[in-house]
């Protein structure tokens, strides 16, 4: 008999409590459901839910009782409302390991967690408009609802920011350089319609259908086996493991280094997305 017992990772019971004031799971047969949420509404964007997003990949990905994960959030809205005091309780302290930890470690786990860490399908269904859907465009498939709108307002905003947090960066893979490029410099919004003729979605999904599909589609996978389902994940992520091994950092650090160096602040008035 072995010395040592196998580590115990967390289970689902445990972790769902952990995060339960970020993200509601629901599994059934291997399938896992993440809605995130804002006391039980809409998505309130901030550090502290950028940490807890950044954490999630890693614990989702060691729990091998998933087998396919679905990202979706509450309500009519994507990430589209933000707690502005969260933003400038860092942006504003002097402590540079705070905004070191949640500027730039942080930013560079929800993507980098996301694609390393997460071995199975995944399969994002984007209820609404808003921001960080890099994460939707990274997820071997992706939905979205009809008023979806594809943009990078990072440009845009006050002095301007370096669109360096990875939707930029999936502009420029999933559009092409050229047009990828355009999107940041000029901040042009792309509607749903459009991303799916340009293969930027897979299927543009009304609200009220968009998690069923998303479960219809899961359900599908689990029939074939273990292994080829996780394989197979593998060779659909292999690109974006690419390309976030080649670039993601430089990205993050140019935008982080800018926003520093210009002593600039998240100006959340810019970005209308109801408006859009």
């Amino acid at each position: 008999m072995a010395i040592n017992q196998y580590y115990q990772v967390p289970k689902l019971e445990e972790y769902s409590e952990k995060f339960k004031d970020f993200f509601k799971f629901k599994r059934e047969n291997g399938i896992l459901e993440v809605k995130m949420h804002t006391k039980n509404g809409p998505v309130k964007w901030s550090y502290q839910f950028h940490h807890a997003l950044a954490e999630l990949w890693t614990v989702i990905g060691h729990d091998k009782e998933n087998e396919v994960l679905i990202l979706t959030s509450t309500d009519d809205k994507w990430i589209n409302e933000w707690d502005t005091e969260s933003f400038a309780e860092v942006e504003q302290s002097p402590d540079e390991d705070q905004r070191y930890n949640v500027q730039i470690y942080d930013t560079l786990k929800i993507v980098e967690n996301f694609i390393n860490d997460i071995e199975i399908p995944t399969i994002a269904a984007i209820n609404g408009k808003g921001i960080h859907w890099e994460m939707c465009m990274m997820s071997d498939i992706t939905l979205c609802t009809p008023d979806f709108v594809l943009q990078d307002d990072h440009f845009g905003m006050d002095s301007g920011h370096v669109p360096g947090d990875g939707m930029g960066l999936c502009l420029q893979e999933i559009l092409g350089v050229k047009r990828g490029n355009y999107m940041m410099l000029t901040c042009e919004a792309m509607d749903a319609q459009t991303c799916l003729e340009l293969g930027a979605v897979n299927e543009v999904v009304e609200r009220e259908d968009i998690v069923d599909r998303a479960w219809e589609i899961a359900k599908g996978i689990m029939k074939k086996s273990r292994s080829c389902r996780r394989l197979t994940h593998y060779i659909c992520v292999r690109p974006w493991k690419a390309v976030v091994e080649r670039d993601f950092r430089i990205h993050v650090l140019s935008e982080m280094y800018s926003f520093n160096m210009s002593d600039s602040a998240h100006d959340f008035e810019y970005i209308k997305y109801d408006d859009k």
